[in-house]
């Protein structure tokens, strides 16, 4: 995880790169790529052309069942595209549910009733993105924040057959109950969340969702072990989901700027089939997530010689501007006014390990200064720490062997 602290904490998770803050990845073993069903669809040569992203995502709603994309991962231009969509007319006549990263499912009847417009308090229903286990990402965010309100006003000018419905996948962890490392363990497994909600929710119902999620979650035929959440589910429903990606840090290095292969023109969608892009290596556009083997040594998950392409994995890459333009999330001012929760909020960042301010003073210290920098900030090509490292083998260790390894 890149090591920036609260509330360019926010910067950093672009792509999934707070998977190393409870993410599945950390306790797995013997990294695989699971093959893609046959059935996952090929584009023709046409598709490499870049489109105006909102009306080519709510195409993509005609031939998938679910289309997938990164959000609240730091990136405010992509948020703001995304409450766009939202509030499109054919978007709202073509899709029944948004199926989101930030949310608990603990907390889904809280939700089901807010969303139909029921009388919920508001402080009740900021539980839902509040108390996720990627703290550092959900419980800074104020993408949530807009969402879950927007939702709401637009269902009540919908009948009750076409109204949208947010559903929340994060593990159900009780924060309340939290009170050591060891107690975050049973909610390691988001990806296994992710896939069963998406089951037994959307894919099993045939209704049509929006997925928003770190793309480490989404990849086809990604992630180690049992593989990330499209890679699990997509081994019972194939060729159903359509991916989308930003792209990372491509361009901000030593490759030719990204708007060469994207015409120049924002927002875009260029798929990524029979595209110069897509024939790149995924290390080209995210850094690779470490997983741990069979003897529980940290190991790059992108090594192995693996011959897929970007293509093999995403379908198409949303265009936003050149990257150095890119603006990043800021936090909301009730997150910043709320000592209380800035309280619990370092409390539960401790117990994870993520680095930063360790007082409420230092954080305000750091809102004030973050204000003088709103650029986005490109997750670095290497962004784990040897800490970490040693962190994630001494877990793997201690899943394995649990009574050797108890620290005495």
């Amino acid at each position: 995880m890149n090591e920036q602290s609260f509330p360019s904490m926010l910067r950093s998770g672009c792509c999934g790169i707070l998977l190393l803050s409870l993410a599945s990845i950390a306790l797995m073993t013997q990294p695989s790529l699971s093959q893609v069903s046959a059935g996952h669809p090929v584009n023709d040569p046409h598709d490499a052309t870049p489109e105006p992203a909102i009306p080519a995502i709510l195409k993509a709603f005609e031939t998938f069942e679910v289309v997938a994309m990164p959000a609240a991962h730091g990136q405010k231009d992509t948020d703001d595209l995304i409450l766009s969509l939202i509030r499109d007319a054919r978007f709202l006549a073509a899709v029944n549910d948004i199926v989101v990263e930030c949310g608990n499912v603990r907390y889904q009847p809280i939700l089901d009733r807010y969303i139909a417009g029921e009388n919920v308090p508001f402080t009740e229903v900021q539980h839902v993105w509040r108390d996720t286990t990627v703290q550092s990402m959900c419980g800074a965010s104020g993408f949530y924040e807009q969402l879950y309100p927007l939702v709401r006003s637009l269902n009540q000018r919908l009948p009750a057959t076409s109204r949208l419905r947010i559903v929340a996948a994060d593990p159900p962890i009780d924060w309340s109950k939290i009170g050591s490392y060891e107690d975050l363990t049973p909610f390691f497994d988001r990806d296994g969340s992710i896939a069963s909600v998406m089951e037994r929710e959307v894919l099993s119902k045939h209704r049509k969702a929006l997925m928003l999620f770190g793309v480490f979650h989404l990849l086809h035929g990604g992630g180690p072990g049992e593989g990330d959440a499209v890679t699990r589910y997509e081994r019972h429903y194939p060729g159903r989901t359509f991916v989308i990606s930003d792209l990372g840090y491509y361009g901000t290095g030593d490759e030719p700027p990204a708007e060469n292969a994207l015409g120049g023109v924002w927002p875009s969608l260029l798929r990524t089939k029979n595209s110069s892009l897509g024939s790149l290596g995924l290390d080209s556009f995210i850094p690779s997530p470490l997983t741990t083997d069979q003897d529980c040594n940290a190991v790059d998950a992108f090594a192995g010689g693996s011959s897929k392409t970007v293509a093999d994995q995403i379908d198409a890459f949303l265009y936003l501007g050149p990257q150095r333009s890119l603006l990043t999330e800021p936090l909301p001012a009730d997150i910043a006014l709320d000592r209380a929760y800035r309280s619990e909020w370092l409390r539960r960042m401790k117990l994870v390990g993520t680095p930063g301010p360790s007082t409420p003073e230092e954080m305000d210290a750091e809102i004030v200064a973050s204000a003088a920098d709103p650029m986005w900030i490109p997750p670095p090509r290497r962004s784990v720490s040897q800490e970490m490292k040693l962190r994630m083998r001494q877990d793997c260790l201690n899943t394995k062997h649990p009574t050797a390894n108890t620290p005495k």
